[in-house]
């Protein structure tokens, strides 16, 4: 973690988290990267690739289920990733026409545009379980949302904007006996079994790299603030650019 002070015995230091060169941890938070999975693809399974793909393991995601993932972004990515490699049928909802193509490509069977009148229209009682990834949810009609679930039903909510979720009655739980979560990150466990899954089915996630230095840390800024990123940042090159620490 970032920022977090070492106990005194340990000399007080504070950890660099992500910004650190080397890290001494407890053997409980290091994990061993499958040989055929590069480092640049390691790093943001890390944090995105376990934050999807823990909710999808706990609800059960595997043949016979039809599941939704909202969102096509740095954890969109890997949700319908998962989802397929576990064996669901994928179904991705967005309001990005253009990123049908990667979706796709990433296992999807179907993209549905939430841009679309009546969108949820067909697709009501559908999904055993839905996953959402974006940072509108401020702006969703979640009435549409829920709507689409099948009898006792999930939404999961894995992206945590900062605006408050819109309106919610009690009506909308009541057609089809859904309801809503929230998770982060996941457990050692999962961990593991997400990497075995990765390294058995050879995933390749959708990354660019950038070599880390003064430029390379302002592309990788400013290419997030203008959400020009397909799909994730891997900063790389450390060593060439502390060659003497």
């Amino acid at each position: 973690t970032y920022g977090a002070p070492y106990p005194e015995e340990m000399g007080s230091v504070i950890a660099q988290g992500g910004y650190a060169s080397h890290i001494r941890a407890h053997e409980y938070f290091t994990f061993k990267i499958p040989d055929n999975i590069p480092s640049e693809e390691a790093a943001p399974m890390m944090c995105a690739g376990l934050t999807t793909y823990s909710p999808l393991v706990r609800a059960g995601v595997g043949p016979g289920k039809k599941v939704a993932i909202v969102g096509v972004g740095g954890l969109g990515m890997y949700a319908i990733m998962w989802a397929n490699a576990l064996g669901a049928e994928v179904y991705v909802l967005s309001h990005s026409p253009d990123k049908e193509k990667a979706a796709k490509e990433l296992g999807a069977k179907e993209f549905i545009s939430t841009v679309d009148k009546d969108w949820d229209k067909p697709w009501a009682f559908t999904f055993n379980f839905m996953l959402n990834t974006a940072d509108a949810t401020h702006k969703f009609d979640l009435a549409a949302y829920l709507g689409t679930l099948d009898v006792n039903g999930q939404m999961h909510h894995v992206g945590l904007p900062d605006k408050p979720l819109p309106e919610i009655k009690a009506q909308m739980f009541a057609r089809n006996g859904c309801s809503m979560g929230g998770s982060h990150i996941g457990s050692r466990p999962e961990m593991f079994a997400m990497l075995k899954l990765a390294s058995e089915k050879k995933l390749k996630p959708i990354i660019e790299t950038i070599p880390i230095s003064e430029d390379g840390c302002k592309k990788a800024v400013l290419g997030v603030s203008k959400n020009e990123v397909r799909y994730r940042y891997t900063l790389t090159d450390f060593d060439k650019a502390f060659p003497n620490r």
